[in-house]
């Protein structure tokens, strides 16, 4: 799976990158070193895709019942199917930008533990260059419009994913079976996009995507060990991915 990533580049590389522009909320947000689920985080659409936008992480399908929960990732091998992303694989894509994803391990290779048992590394390419995770996201709107939230007390809310309506924006990471720099970490992996094949992503059917899903080759990537202190989402400096040499 892909449950933490880091987008430590500038806004101003991010635009040189994707050539797209970044609103001030997302100047002032980065850079990033431990983008967590549930946080609000930079995006592509195929909607506007010159410009970034800032999506809650943890996709929540347009006709749900609420707003609670939220699926940070997807299969490559279901995601046309599965209800809850199908609409969205169909016509609704993005590109989530990093430049670095991590992964843990226990000592005894038990991947199904708490992320406390474990070691995180960090998986990056070697020049620590800036990449697209292919993602889906979705609008979802209550089923009656929410008015006057400040009179009843409900403070400030998230401009950056509701409107008006109380609609929430939110974006989910696809999947796939892991390359071999990843496989000693976790059986899953981000589906990375090679950049050539980022504008097919937010634009071309289905049947030409589809065989974009696949592990991104090792040869370029680096996995190390980093900080614990990547454990806790809380935590979100420099130094996090600096690599450690005690494990």
């Amino acid at each position: 799976m892909c449950g933490r990533y880091t987008l430590s580049a500038s806004a101003s590389e991010l635009s040189d990158r994707f050539d797209a522009t970044a609103p001030p909320t997302i100047v002032d947000a980065l850079p990033r070193y431990n983008c967590a689920p549930g946080q609000t985080l930079p995006v592509i659409t195929n909607a506007n895709p010159n410009r970034f936008q800032e999506l809650k992480w943890g996709l929540i399908p347009s006709w749900a019942d609420d707003d609670t929960g939220g699926q940070i990732n997807a299969r490559a091998e279901t995601v046309a199917d599965k209800p809850t992303f199908a609409t969205a694989y169909e016509s609704q894509r993005c590109l989530v930008p990093a430049d670095g994803f991590y992964e843990w391990v226990s000592d005894d290779g038990d991947l199904k533990k708490g992320n406390d048992s474990k070691q995180p590394y960090r998986v990056a390419f070697t020049d620590d260059r800036i990449f697209a995770m292919a993602g889906l996201w979705e609008r979802w709107e209550p089923t009656h419009t929410q008015t006057g939230l400040g009179d009843f007390g409900a403070g400030e809310t998230d401009n950056t994913t509701t409107d008006a309506t109380g609609a929430i924006e939110s974006f989910t990471i696809i999947t796939t079976e892991p390359n071999e720099v990843v496989s000693s970490l976790h059986h899953r992996m981000a589906v990375v996009l090679p950049p050539e094949s980022e504008s097919a992503w937010l634009h071309e059917d289905t049947d030409t995507v589809e065989s974009l899903l696949t592990p991104y080759p090792g040869n370029k990537l680096e996995a190390y060990p980093v900080s614990t202190r990547v454990n806790s989402p809380e935590n979100d400096e420099s130094s996090l991915i600096d690599p450690i040499n005690d494990v």
